[in-house]
């Protein structure tokens, strides 16, 4: 028999889950608010107490205990490619997928103030790309000497033109700059390579970041802390859908994690063509895709909310719902720490929850463009078709503590008026009512066979 304890230092919550590997199941769980501005030890143990009481254990051992992070404004990166479409998109997407926040994106030639502002936003990471291998070479040339001249220090890393290297590295050493090597995230044109840069933003994560942000003292408590929570999350999502040897996954699956500043959108299904009238366009999607709207939350980013719809449909909600929604929306932005405690306020945490669940994804889905021709109608996608997706799960405290999660996440669904938006067609229904995504995805380090089957007895259908 082993226990295994796994730990999620998030920006506002420590929490913890216990696993005994004999019952094959959770055995505790417990959280404490995150101290990671004082003593993030602090919050921890304060967290380990409360999991003591419930285990009924003065001092609780376990065989091993890892953890992963949010804290501290979570991983933030800046992407830099040449062209938006292209380079920077997929830079954003390598970043995503490693489980940081993109908070900039910059394309073609860097100037002053795009650097002021990497410096304003107090980047963990830049990463650099740029041209695909033996293309444009100028434009990443051009930004390269830009920040060692201003004499950026954090971690970049350059994952570009290939042929750009020897002149990069030069750069790097006679500035004296923090630099990695990766493979070029766009080697041909529309080819997306993820892996290596991902797996080289986690290094530094975990080699540099986590000092940086006062994570490190936990070392001492804990076996060690390998992921961003994000990734974690991904990684448990991907778990869940595809399986681990003999247990059968749920197939394609959309997740979504409603949270107070941002929305996390997560698909893990093929990014081939469902239908034989359709012609893939653009960049290559990935099989396990992450995005978030920094602009979507239920509490910080609720401006973000309103700034997302028209009057019109500002109007019609006013109207259909008898609310004031500008007014509530106001509110929320000024008072994060809101619990809503009567029918009115949760009515409007609803409401808000299901536009966060329809803006998130709309840009997370794929589009079909019409194209007329010779042989009849034929259509153009761009990103990811989610109609076949068998199972849309829902995590965050808007659809845990609403008694309808159903309503807020059944906005993922394809609607008439969106005709040409890739979105689920008839999907089922979860709930991650327990918040054990990330743990398990920890666990999946461990124990993948058991991290799904927890996954599939906690995770429920609604």
């Amino acid at each position: 028999m082993s226990r295994y304890l796994m730990i999620d230092f998030g920006s506002t919550f420590t929490k913890l889950t216990a696993v005994d590997t004999e019952k094959e199941d959770i055995i505790a769980t417990a959280s404490h608010f995150t101290t990671v501005d004082t003593d993030i030890t602090i919050g921890y143990n304060n967290a380990l107490k409360v999991l003591a009481e419930k285990l009924g254990e003065e001092n609780p051992k376990f065989d091993r205990i890892i953890g992963c992070s949010s804290a501290a404004g979570g991983l933030k990166m800046a992407a830099i490619g040449l062209v938006l479409e292209l380079t920077v998109e997929a830079a954003r997407r390598v970043c995503l997928g490693a489980g940081a926040k993109v908070e900039l994106s910059f394309s073609h030639h860097l100037t002053n103030a795009d650097v002021d502002k990497i410096i304003e936003k107090k980047i963990d990471i830049i990463l650099l790309s740029g041209g695909t291998d033996g293309g444009n070479d100028e434009c990443v040339l051009f930004n390269q000497k830009m920040l060692c001249e201003r004499g950026i220090k954090i971690p970049i890393i350059f994952a570009g033109n290939k042929n750009c290297t020897d002149e990069i590295k030069a750069m790097a050493e006679k500035y004296g700059m923090n630099e990695y090597y990766c493979e070029n995230v766009m080697p041909r044109l529309n080819v997306l390579n993820i892996d290596n840069a991902r797996d080289r933003i986690r290094k530094i994560f975990l080699e540099n970041i986590i000092v940086a942000k006062g994570i490190k003292k936990i070392e001492g408590e804990i076996d060690r802390l390998i992921l961003p929570t994000p990734e974690s999350v991904l990684r448990a999502a991907t778990l869940l859908a595809d399986g681990y040897m003999h247990e059968s996954g749920l197939g394609e699956i959309v997740l979504v994690d409603i949270g107070g500043a941002t929305t996390d959108m997560y698909s893990i299904c093929s990014a081939s063509a469902k239908r034989s009238d359709v012609v893939i366009k653009g960049l290559e999607e990935p099989y396990a895709k992450r995005t978030v709207e920094g602009d979507l939350g239920m509490r910080y980013s609720a401006l973000g909310v309103l700034s997302s719809l028209t009057e019109e449909e500002i109007r019609m909600i006013d109207e259909d719902e008898g609310v004031d929604l500008k007014k509530e929306l106001l509110y929320r932005h000024e008072h994060v720490d809101t619990v809503p405690n009567t029918p009115e306020q949760v009515k409007i945490d609803r409401i808000m929850g299901r536009i966060c669940v329809d803006k998130a994804i709309s840009r997370h889905a794929g589009r079909m463009e019409e194209m007329y021709t010779p042989m009849g109608m034929l259509y153009n996608q761009f990103g990811k078709d989610l109609s076949k997706v068998n199972f849309v799960i829902g995590t965050g405290g808007v659809l845990v503590h609403n008694e309808n999660p159903e309503k807020i996440l059944s906005a993922v669904e394809y609607s008439i008026n969106k005709g040409l938006e890739l979105r689920p067609r008839s999907p089922r229904y979860m709930l991650d009512k327990d918040y054990i995504l990330a743990a398990m995805g920890l666990l999946a380090e461990i124990d993948p066979l058991l991290a799904l089957k927890i996954m599939k007895k906690h995770i429920v259908k609604i």
